[in-house]
């Protein structure tokens, strides 16, 4: 299973990912003769004569095509009849490693660059601008070895977005202004990653690479890299920049075009547009093998992190997945290494307290090098083990030797990842345009729509050469820990991060296996989770909204069938409404620690589940916690069974309390290491909604002991009340008599702490009332002195929730975000984070905007802030009748955009149960009151 421990981040305009890991869904069939299973090969036309039989799931519906314009530029278009967004994205065969040297950071640079004026397009921003009036999203991201821009809009105003997007690549300007003004971005987003520990981690594991190997490069760049250096040598580095910018060769690209119209529409628009991109012949880069030398293996690196916690990842070079991706040896030893069920490395270090999470697997961003890793979060006592984990990883590889390959262990795969393929969910086209063109450079056109997911060969050979890849000879090893202050001796250049290097030679591996734990390991059993029935229930009538199905003292059902995507899947809530979970900041922490126990119990079991598409959770709310499950409906019964009984029957285990007790105090106190402009929202949800503040709630949790937890737990439950929500593929019978087993299993046995509560105890969620014409002002310095940037979070109450009122801030913020991010960041350079959104809490809706800056105080951010708002009144008041009308009409194709997939329609409804505010048809509703009474623009 992979565990993401990540900042909170929002998604800039622009984004910079230094190697992007492509994770691969895998699965197979045997190459001694066994069809293929289900495929659905359709043939397409193409231009040139280049027909292609796509291989492509039951479900889709969308038209394909692969074209290769006059200046070599290979195209995939998507023809979608049922689409609201229309989208693009263009690969381009230039990424970090193209750096010329001493030039660290360009190619970042570059994609910056492209987002200003065009020859065809010189205001600045009209790309953007255009985007964001339209309902459209943008972004782009420099990998190793290529660089990638991508957009979605409005189907309407696909073509003239298109058109602005195809000039990135024909005549973009990139004037000397724009020039400076973007390094200083550039350098913002770098000081913004400076103290981020997986930034500082990656950089250092490329620091300890080959010097001759583009690999160890710094990838992102900075005002020194940029500015600072190549002036110094007499560069100027608009010149540089125009002259790598010759780099982008149609040759060398790859485009995806998804729109409305037809295949020969779509087509004659991306000829129209794209064929002027210039081919210069140039030659894609080649990255060199492995950047990995005798030298730099057998190392085990002690490295300090910025945050609290222990890390420890053990790595491996592999041969690359992409030479082996009808195999999947990789996704094969990911899934053994990686389990989490019984007998597998995590579950035996888990249960003796060493470790939080497990993850396994290989992430490739070439062609010519791959890593295999296993990472995991270490408690204390893992800390101090952490040679005999290490063992345990090899003594668990040694396993798998012995043992041999399995082919039932390949043939669950083959099943899982094929019904995971013919079943897939639609995503928005603007993720598909993403996730397709990484595939167009990798695979066979026929093979674009799914890469390396369906693998088509049992090769036992092929898994035990990526198996004896991961020896003792070819290992090395990053601990990341404050344990380690005081006793390195070494700092990485770019980040400054300090470690230490010791040799390990497999002589002293043997040695750790030897006192490695002696619990049994073995394989995992077969999965009982995977789908069996994939079959449609039968709908009896019409139903378009949620309605209440059942109701009792004890709980409330809110039910309704799958109406329009028709798959075997079902979404599931269960909120457990305690209003005795946050009284106070000791029930606040006990109820979290209640919940992580409850997950960390249930893990092993439903680990399994998760592996064949059944997905749950347990997570705290403000009024309690909730129960969540997603995926195939055919086992969903037996795993939300388990989950009920492990609920009805906890006991507080003391040695998984002390493991959970102690990260979930690391977690608090890493409170204090989150971006600044993390922190600054976290003070205003604190302020609108009376939540206990962290160094509470931390005290608190101090002092809770296992005992003290297992009386609340009987405290926490003597009040609940079950809010119940169920939608998918699932008749209203088996929704009932879900329910009844959930009572049946919680309230109604003989010794069950769970009492019902009248109405008059629920929590009411509700949000602090600002007054009007009063400005208030929540300073507080900031918690980490090595983190230089600072934030501001103005946030203006507007009004609750009302249809008319609603879609009027809504338009206002549709005009007002481009040219608030235009200003704040682009024009003043305030700072990398910048943007103006709407926020809803509790259906109060509010404006926020938000900058994080390095250059300038909260006070001088808050000012300019004012000055942009008073700037853009005038603006709104200027607004032509003919604008207003455009945006109007551009809202409101966005607001009836259709669902794309079950999750999204489910997640809609049941956001507007726990809100209470029950506007099924809001979508509508506001949209017809905007339409009926406001037609002319307002004043």
């Amino acid at each position: 299973m992979r565990r993401d421990d990540r900042d909170d981040k929002p998604v800039p305009p622009l984004a910079f990912s230094d190697s992007v890991h492509r994770w691969r869904l895998e699965s197979s069939e045997d190459d001694r003769g066994r069809e293929a299973r289900g495929f659905e090969r359709v043939e397409m036309a193409a231009a040139a004569g280049n027909d292609v039989e796509f291989i492509r799931a039951r479900s889709d519906k969308r038209e394909y095509r692969r074209v290769v314009l006059p200046n070599a530029l290979e195209c995939l278009i998507i023809s979608d009849a049922e689409t609201d967004k229309a989208a693009a994205c263009m690969e381009v065969g230039v990424g970090s490693f193209s750096n010329p040297e001493g030039l660290e950071g360009l190619a970042h640079f570059l994609e910056h660059m492209l987002f200003y004026a065009s020859e065809k397009y010189p205001g600045e921003h009209d790309y953007t601008k255009y985007i964001m009036e339209h309902g459209g999203s943008f972004n782009a991201f420099t990998s190793s070895e290529t660089t990638n821009f991508f957009f979605d809009v409005n189907v309407d105003d696909f073509e003239e977005a298109l058109d602005r997007f195809a000039q990135f690549f024909i005549k973009p300007l990139m004037s000397q202004d724009a020039v400076l003004r973007e390094i200083k971005a550039v350098d913002s987003e770098h000081k913004k990653n400076l103290l981020l520990d997986s930034w500082r981690m990656h950089q250092l594991l490329k620091h300890l690479a080959s010097k001759d190997h583009p690999y160890h490069k710094f990838g992102t760049g900075s005002w020194e890299t940029l500015e600072t250096k190549p002036k110094g040598r007499g560069l100027d580095i608009r010149l540089e920049l125009l002259k790598f910018y010759e780099n982008y060769s149609a040759n060398t690209m790859h485009l995806v075009v998804y729109g409305k119209e037809s295949l020969d529409c779509i087509q004659s628009l991306v000829e129209s547009l794209f064929s002027n991109v210039k081919n210069t012949d140039q030659r894609r880069f080649k990255c060199p093998s492995q950047p990995l030398a005798a030298e730099h293996l057998q190392l085990l690196v002690k490295a300090i992190p910025i945050k609290e916690g222990d890390y420890l990842r053990i790595l491996w070079p592999v041969t690359p997945n992409i030479q082996f991706y009808k195999e999947g040896p990789c996704r094969y030893l990911g899934r053994l290494i990686g389990h989490e069920g019984e007998g597998s490395i995590f579950h035996i270090i888990k249960e003796l307290g060493w470790a939080m999470d497990l993850t396994a697997g290989a992430g490739s961003d070439s062609n010519e090098y791959s890593f295999f890793s296993v990472s995991m979060r270490l408690t204390d006592s893992g800390h101090e083990h952490m040679d005999d984990i290490i063992g345990l990883v090899f003594k668990y590889l040694r396993l798998l030797k012995e043992d041999g390959i399995h082919e039932w262990i390949f043939d669950e795969l083959v099943s899982i990842k094929e019904t995971a393929f013919h079943y897939q969910d639609k995503v928005r086209p603007i993720s598909y345009v993403k996730n397709v063109v990484s595939n167009m450079l990798l695979f066979p056109p026929e093979e674009w729509l799914v890469g390396a997911s369906l693998p088509s060969k049992y090769a036992p050979r092929t898994i035990n050469k990526i198996l004896d890849e991961l020896s003792p000879e070819r290992v090395r090893i990053l601990c990341q820990s404050k344990k380690f202050e005081g006793s390195t001796d070494c700092a990485e250049p770019w980040y400054n991060t300090l470690y230490s290097v010791e040799n390990v030679t497999p002589q002293m591996i043997q040695q750790w296996i030897q006192k490695a734990p002696a619990e049994m390991l073995h394989l995992p059993k077969p999965n009982i989770f995977i789908p069996k029935d994939l079959s449609l229930k039968e709908v009896h009538g019409k139903v378009k909204f949620p309605t209440v199905l059942r109701k009792t003292p004890l709980s409330q059902l809110w039910y309704k069938p799958d109406m329009l995507f028709f798959t075997p899947k079902v979404y599931i809530r269960v909120d457990f409404h305690c209003p005795l979970s946050s009284h106070s900041p000791e029930a606040a922490v006990s109820t979290r620690l209640f919940v992580d126990l409850l997950a960390d119990y249930l893990n092993a079991y439903a680990y399994d589940a998760r592996i064949a598409g059944l997905f749950y959770s347990i997570y705290l709310t403000s009024t309690g916690f909730q129960v969540f499950i997603r995926g195939y409906n055919d086992k969903m019964r037996v795993l939300l069974h388990a989950i009920m009984k492990q609920i009805a029957n906890f006991e507080v285990k003391s040695n998984r309390f002390s493991a959970l007790k102690e990260t979930s105090v690391k977690d608090y106190q890493n409170f204090n290491f989150r971006q600044p402009y993390s922190q600054a929202l976290y003070y205003v949800s604190l302020i609108l909604e009376n939540k206990w503040p962290v160094a509470e709630k931390l005290q608190a949790l101090s002092k809770l002991e296992a005992d003290s937890l297992a009386e609340f737990v009987p405290h926490l439950l003597s009040k609940t009340y079950l809010e119940c929500y169920v939608q998918g593929n699932i008749e209203p019978g088996e929704a009932e008599s879900i329910v009844q087993e959930i009572e049946d299993t919680i309230f109604n046995t003989p010794n069950s702490v769970f009492k019902s509560m009248s109405p008059s105890q629920y929590l009411i969620k509700r949000v602090i009332m600002l007054e009007n014409e009063l400005k208030c002002y929540y300073q507080i310095e900031g918690l980490n002195m090595k983190n230089e940037n600072s934030s501001i979070v103005q946030y203006i109450q507007v009004h609750q929730d009302d249809a008319i009122s609603n879609i009027k801030l809504q338009l206002f913020c549709l005009i007002a975000s481009q040219p608030a991010f235009n200003q704040l960041r682009t024009v003043e350079q305030l700072g990398y984070i910048a943007s103006l959104s709407l926020r809803s809490d509790r259906g109060v809706r509010a404006i926020q905007v938000l900058i994080q800056s390095t250059v300038k105080d909260p006070s001088y951010l808050d000012a300019r802030i004012d000055e942009f708002f008073k700037t853009f009144e005038i603006k709104i008041h200027e607004l032509s009748d003919k604008d207003f009308k455009r945006n109007a009409k551009s809202l409101i194709d966005s607001k009836l955009e259709k669902f794309k997939n079950l999750w999204e329609e489910a997640g809609f409804y049941w956001g507007e149960i726990e809100a209470g505010t029950l506007k099924f048809d809001r979508v509508e509703s506001e949209v017809s009151d905007f339409a009926s009474g406001n037609n002319a623009q307002p004043r």
